[in-house]
């Protein structure tokens, strides 16, 4: 938020340099982000003085040139060469001096240097209005008048305004500080605190009066709960036109463009006060009454960003008496019904809409407004009436207007002030510091905080409306400490501090896989679990049934909670593949959310995402593509370190993978992975392959707490290892070979292990060769030959038996 120093000095008479006064806004929770120098006049004039033209010569080599003779104030007359039709003899003129910077239509600046102009020299420029910035005629020179002395600068004769813009990074809560009053009010307060007493001058509407009552409209609320107080007057007999300089200047300053006296007096008093307003052009009004209400859902509007908008049935909507839509209360007003040039009575509102419904228009319709972000944030329901006032002067004064109406105010149920007690000795507990009582007190008052009674152990207090925030003793407690400075209260140089011992299961558990996968080259990530609700739509076993899905989402792009970790993933992986980050390893600890009719489900997981070249390229190394078999014997790995093994594997039934397994422990699904598919990727621009897997993190946890590892002494009897070739039919997998080895061999079976894969010339159509290893060993004895070679031949027999194996 935008604060201009000049303006807040129209409230407190201050005269602290900028840098200062933002340290203390800084300390009093106002925190400034930047300090912007802001000129009315860019270049501020510099280097420009009022000259006398002497003579005016036409120019020997140019018939559209003259050869001036200009007096600067100095007693030493130069020589210009101007081109202006509208030079004469006598005139006071506005002069750029060589060295003087002046700045184009798009900002850009150009220096003034002595040089020649068709063979005679020109020591200067005189100016046209708009190559000083102050208009757009370019039709001739600016003529002054007769009674300004030559010599005077320019920034004297044309009121040349610095101003210093604090940038405020406020916070949600503070919808008291959104307007330079209420910056004002809080900056007195600090500054009483600091012994500094200001008065905080606000604007006077004594003035204020009806000039005839020949103009009315009547006012028609139909949801005082939507609408809990509206104000509105009619103006007459307005011309719109630019506004006064002071207020350009004063918009100009924190950042809007002013367009005519109506509109910016109405957006002067909401960056004054905080209490936006609207002008409706009256003619526009049909039957001479507002009626604020909901329309029917899908009503179309246009709005004044000539943009047609479907309306919701929530949306509070400012009509007339046929029910014709005019503005969309509280944050964007109609293309036809606002204030024109040719418009010369309006209908001025103040009002306080409901905050909740305002944040969900604007949300709904994707518009952000100065309007809609004060009345989202909650703003002082008691100003309504007085911000109307303040612009019915100012409009009386700049646009000739007559105010010939009463003030239409609906406000049927009256917001008491809020009642809080404060203890004297919760706030020492709090803030770790005895306060005087008296300290206490004085800030209570600067911040306009009444001091209903008294005891000995604390103080019952009036809360004023505008202190939205301030609901609780904590809140109050806060307020004392902000103004009294963080930076007074003492703290001890000893630390403190007790040593704990996590004994979590799961805490350690979690800490062990993630040690294994970081050691394997992963990153973790920590996605939102926020997503958009079209994700649903990439797999068919996401149903929208499930969503869980926000009631006032920041954009649709975070409408609901997440159904699978996979898509928030994705959008990592997709933005590192964006910036050459190709060869990528993430895993992720987070929640899925679930809602079953009316029952609500979170489940954690871990997942897994792989793709690109399983290591960096080196000179010594060679890439390789990360694939499905590698994304296996990682899971394999960690599911080994838990002490699970002996793991069931059959196809996914997962619609997010063209091919993957599940592993189950008994009928205990541990996880899902596989390749993504292709149609999925290419939502997320995704080229290259990506493994998936889906890791039930709360079924492992349940299980791995069962595993006991067991600790045992390295044999002394060495192991014997033998090699077996197969000519196997192509249809049989390893994992069968795997499990009959061990069911033909249970006590001296050890190891089994395939080392060599190959089908091709000299192998049988229909067949394949494996290359297999077994590791033999006895625990209590060295194993003999005969032994072995009765085991390797049980082996054998069962592989040709059950197998259909060949020995090569």
């Amino acid at each position: 938020m935008k604060i201009s120093y000049n303006w807040l000095q129209q409230f407190l008479q201050i005269d602290w340099d900028a840098t200062k006064t933002g340290e203390l806004l800084t300390d009093l929770g106002l925190e400034v982000e930047g300090i912007e120098t802001k000129e009315s006049i860019k270049g501020s004039l510099k280097g420009i003085v009022v000259g006398k033209v002497l003579t005016c010569e036409q120019h020997p080599n140019a018939d559209r040139l003259k050869v001036t003779t200009v007096d600067l104030g100095d007693g030493k007359p130069v020589q210009i060469v101007c081109g202006a039709p509208n030079v004469a003899a006598g005139q006071k003129v506005p002069v750029a001096t060589i060295g003087t910077l002046l700045y184009d239509d798009k900002g850009e600046s150009f220096k003034i240097k002595k040089g020649k102009i068709r063979g005679e020299e020109s020591h200067g420029m005189i100016c046209a209005e708009d190559e000083l910035g102050l208009g757009t005629s370019h039709d001739g020179i600016m003529v002054l008048e007769d009674s300004i002395k030559e010599g005077s600068l320019g920034a004297d004769v044309f009121n040349v305004e610095i101003d210093h813009v604090f940038e405020i990074g406020l916070t949600p809560n503070r919808s008291d500080a959104m307007s330079h009053f209420g910056v004002a009010r809080d900056l007195r307060a600090g500054l009483i605190q600091q012994e500094n007493q200001l008065e905080l001058i606000s604007p006077s509407i004594s003035n204020f009066h009806v000039a005839e009552r020949t103009l009315r409209f009547d006012v028609d609320v139909e949801d005082k709960d939507l609408v809990p107080r509206y104000c509105g007057i009619a103006i007459t007999d307005i011309i719109v036109k630019d506004s006064p300089e002071w207020i350009q200047n004063r918009l100009k300053a924190i950042g809007l463009t002013p367009k005519n006296n109506i509109v910016d007096i109405t957006n002067y008093v909401l960056h004054e006060l905080g209490q936006p307003l609207h002008a409706f052009d009256a003619q526009q009004i049909k039957g001479n009454k507002v009626v604020v209400k909901t329309l029917a859902e899908g009503t179309k509007f246009i709005t004044l960003d000539e943009v047609e908008r479907s309306l919701s049935s929530e949306d509070i909507m400012i009509c007339d008496a046929e029910d014709n839509p005019l503005c969309i209360a509280g944050v964007f007003g109609g293309l036809d019904s606002g204030v024109s040039k040719n418009t010369n009575s309006i209908f001025l509102e103040s009002a306080y809409f409901n905050p909740v419904s305002i944040r969900k228009t604007a949300k709904r319709h994707a518009l952000n407004t100065d309007a809609s972000f004060r009345f989202e944030r909650g703003i002082d329901i008691n100003l309504t009436k007085y911000a109307l006032k303040r612009a019915a002067l100012l409009i009386e004064e700049y646009a000739g207007g007559k105010i010939t109406s009463d003030i239409s105010d609906f406000y049927p149920i009256k917001i008491e002030d809020f009642q809080v007690f404060f203890s004297y000795e919760n706030a020492y507990r709090l803030i770790g510091q005895e306060i005087p009582k008296d300290t206490i007190k004085n800030i209570l008052a600067s911040l306009e905080i009444k001091i209903n009674s008294e005891t000995e152990g604390g103080l019952g207090l009036t809360i004023p409306s505008y202190r939205t925030d301030v609901q609780r003793e904590a809140d109050i407690i806060e307020e004392v400490l902000r103004v009294y400075g963080y930076n007074n209260i003492e703290f001890s140089h000893k630390l403190n501090t007790s040593i704990s011992f996590d004994s979590n299961t799961e805490t350690k558990i979690e800490n062990i896989i993630s040690d294994q996968l970081s050691t394997l080259g992963f990153n973790e990530i920590m996605s939102n679990s926020l997503t958009k609700a079209s994700y649903i739509n990439y797999a068919e076993d996401l149903d929208e049934s499930f969503n869980v899905a926000m009631l006032n989402p920041l954009s649709t792009d975070l409408g609901v909670l997440r159904q699978s970790l996979l898509f928030s993933g994705l959008e990592s992986i997709s933005y590192n593949l964006n910036r050459k980050n190709t060869a990528l390893k993430f895993y992720e600890f987070g929640k899925s959310y679930h809602k079953y009719a009316e029952k609500y489900q979170e489940d954690k997981h871990l997942a897994l995402f792989i793709t690109g070249n399983k290591t960096k390229s080196s000179w010594n190394s060679t890439s390789k593509l990360s694939d499905f078999f590698y994304t296996k014997g990682i899971l394999t790995a960690l599911f080994e370190r838990l002490g699970m093994n002996s793991l069931k594997s059959t196809p996914t039934k997962s619609a997010l993978f063209s091919e993957g397994l599940t592993f189950s422990l008994g009928k205990t699904k541990l996880v899902e992975f596989g390749t993504v598919k292709k149609t999925i990727l290419k939502e997320f621009g995704i080229k290259q392959e990506v493994l998936f897997a889906d890791l039930n993190w709360e079924n492992i946890l349940k299980l791995s707490s069962k595993k006991q590892i067991k600790v045992k002494d390295l044999s002394k009897f060495p192991s014997v290892k033998r090699d077996l070739a197969l000519l196997i039919p192509v249809k049989t997998t390893f994992k069968e070979i795997y499990n009959l080895a061990f069911q033909t061999e249970r006590k001296l079976l050890k190891e089994v292990d395939l080392f060599d894969v190959y089908e091709g010339e000299n192998v049988p159509e229909g067949k394949k060769s494996y290359a297999i290893s077994f590791v033999l060993q006895d625990e209590n004895k060295t194993l003999e030959d005969k032994q072995i070679d009765k085991i390797m031949q049980k082996l054998q027999g069962n592989f040709e038996k059950n197998l259909e194996a060949v020995l090569r």
